[in-house]
């Protein structure tokens, strides 16, 4: 074996989503390795999500990988500080990756990883793991996208590595490599029916400050329709799920992409039922229809708040009318709306919360999902407010959402502010939809402020 992929998402030590049961495979990793596979190398791959530390320490006891590659985000960041020790107590190499360990690489470097790769990791690895068999640590100044301690112990970033700018030409993810059918087993007996993740784009090319773009930068590039619709139709083919969860961060950003797509897919005989995100900006009458015809159920949109201040604070380019009108638009094609919702953003006050609600009230989601506002280092916003953060953890014990703004309001502020918008909303709900109810995870995840970046943690998401 040249590498061991791994990923430090572990579902049994998390209580709230085992109650959700919604997992993904993680996407992110499978796709190195099927490009390294193809270029090569012998690859394994660990999947946390349904196994245990002890299952990694196993691992890396029986196989004795020389190199162990780890993909982390900040949700993930503790166990994955855990497997680096496991990973060298074995003798491996370590690699990080992923969206949280760039822009802290002098701390993942001193707690036990050897490499900090930055941004993209197909072409860097190709390039990283032959030379590590030829030299070990050694000269690793040549080698683009990548951060290291030099011999003086020091912080060495390298040069950024160009991101690729053919998507079409890399393989699809190696999802063989795990099993898949667990993953749609767990779906189907928690939600009677099965899902499986695909991604067809990378990166975002707008400008929200809060949103961390450490992986594959201000970029949008996309899949052929062709190259996508294939791939739909082979999951089709060999796991036939019920359910298809898009994971690019604007599936509509494109509307010529959108039309050509949904025409590959009639072409090839298939209609999944799906759900993903956009924005407002992006629906139009032709885009709305074209999503309900190809099977479209559900469409989350990032709102964030209802007061413009605080949209255009956060250089969202979005405006509070449009996203109600999108809404009715969605609604009329008979497909459900979901929305995200931020509260405490720098410059929030009462009487935006207040607006936020009564957006929500004129907008009447099917669901909802709130967090409070979390500056992710690398951000424009953490940059902004810098200045005002603060913890009393250290850095091995806290993550970015454990870090506190001063002159925001409390922590319990917002566990009161979101518990009273939810039922606010709710019993508007009721009133409109003749006494129906939210849906229960609306009310239970609203309430704990469940950020976005843990609803489909293991899909290969940004954050």
């Amino acid at each position: 074996m040249d590498i061991l992929l791994a990923h430090a998402y572990y579902l049994d030590e998390d209580p709230h989503e085992r109650q959700v049961m919604k997992p993904y495979p993680p996407l992110g990793i499978l796709y190195l390795s099927s490009y390294l596979k193809r270029e090569g190398f012998d690859v394994g791959v660990f999947d946390s999500t349904f196994a245990s530390l002890d299952d990694f320490a196993a691992l890396l006891k029986r196989e004795q990988p020389p190199v162990v590659g780890i993909y982390v985000n900040l949700m993930t960041k503790f166990n994955a500080l855990r497997m680096i020790r496991l990973a060298k107590v074995q003798g491996a190499t370590v690699i990080v990756g992923g969206p949280e360990p760039p822009y802290y690489a002098a701390d993942y470097l001193k707690r036990g990883a050897d490499v900090v790769v930055k941004g993209e990791g197909e072409l860097t690895l190709a390039e990283l793991l032959p030379h590590l068999a030829r030299h070990g640590l050694h000269d690793l100044s040549n080698i683009w996208g990548i951060a290291y301690l030099d011999a003086s112990g020091k912080l060495a970033e390298t040069l950024p590595r160009p991101f690729i700018p053919d998507l079409s030409a890399n393989p699809w993810p190696d999802r063989e490599a795990i099993d898949i059918p667990r993953y749609m087993r767990a779906w189907k007996d928690h939600h009677g029916q099965s899902s499986v993740s695909v991604i067809h784009a990378r990166g975002c090319p707008y400008t929200c400050t809060w949103c961390s773009h450490s992986v594959y930068g201000n970029t949008h590039r996309r899949r052929t329709p062709e190259d996508a619709a294939d791939e739909l139709l082979w999951i089709k083919e060999r796991y036939n799920p019920d359910l298809i969860w898009y994971a690019d961060d604007v599936f509509a950003i494109n509307a010529r992409w959108l039309f050509r797509y949904a025409e590959a897919l009639k072409e090839r005989g298939v209609r999944i039922p799906f759900e993903c995100i956009s924005r407002a900006d992006r629906l139009n009458e032709d885009v709305v229809r074209t999503l309900a015809e190809m099977g479209c159920y559900r469409l989350w949109n990032g709102s964030e708040s209802g007061s413009q201040k605080v949209l255009d604070a956060m250089q969202r380019k979005v405006q509070v009318e449009d996203v109600q009108a999108k809404t009715r638009l969605l609604k009329q094609h008979g497909i459900q709306t979901g929305m995200f919702i931020m509260l405490g953003y720098d410059g929030e006050q009462m009487t935006d919360i207040t607006a936020t609600v009564a957006h929500l009230k004129q907008c009447d989601p099917d669901i909802f999902l709130t967090t409070v506002a979390y500056p992710i280092k690398g951000t424009p916003y953490h940059a902004k407010i810098e200045s005002d953060i603060y913890t009393g953890k250290a850095w091995d014990q806290r993550s970015d959402r454990d870090l506190d703004v001063k002159g925001r309001y409390t922590r319990r502020f917002y566990s009161f502010a979101t518990r009273w918008m939810v039922n606010e909303v709710a019993l508007n709900h009721a009133r409109l939809n003749g006494g129906a109810s939210l849906p229960a995870r609306v009310k239970m995840t609203t309430n704990i402020a469940l950020g976005r970046a843990g609803m489909f943690l293991t899909a290969g998401g940004r954050s």
